[in-house]
């Protein structure tokens, strides 16, 4: 007899859930410097291999940033707005908002700089990151760790 294939329906939001591992990143620096981060936070970043862990229940998600050098955890629910101090990185003020694109989760950040914000997606088993601030572009690909 053969096996149901799981239906995907497009109000069913992809599954995050999980452990990942930064695989590759490109133009961090530039990323972190249109945030305004000085020099030798840069260059520690730039070594860094942040694992991220994704527990997500529908659409509500933490996330957790960790790293030999800081770990953040960031809580929010898709389509809710929250006001967030980015304390330990930035340390900005801004209202983020995140929604559904199709299967990409996208935020928005409102507050000092302009055309801030990220979107995170899975393609082939990776987990991708795209971070923007102003006109810095950071794509970063993570791997699957559990």
């Amino acid at each position: 007899m053969p096996l149901k294939s799981r239906v995907h329906h497009t109000t069913m939001p992809v599954d995050f859930t999980g452990k990942w591992e930064l695989e590759s990143s490109e133009n961090l620096e530039n990323f972190l410097k249109a945030l305004d981060i000085d020099f030798a936070f840069r260059k520690i970043a730039a070594h860094l291999t942040p694992t991220k862990i994704f527990t997500q229940d529908g659409d509500s998600f933490v996330i957790k940033t960790q790293s030999t050098f800081k770990s953040y955890e960031l809580i929010f629910t898709v389509g809710v707005e929250k006001e967030e101090f980015t304390k330990g990185f930035d340390n900005r003020s801004i209202k983020t908002l995140v929604t559904w694109e199709g299967d990409k989760l996208v935020a928005t950040q409102k507050g000092e700089k302009a055309n801030r914000g990220w979107k995170h997606w899975i393609e082939d088993d990776k987990l991708y990151l795209e971070l923007t601030c102003e006109n810095a572009v950071c794509q970063q690909v993570y791997k699957r760790k559990d």
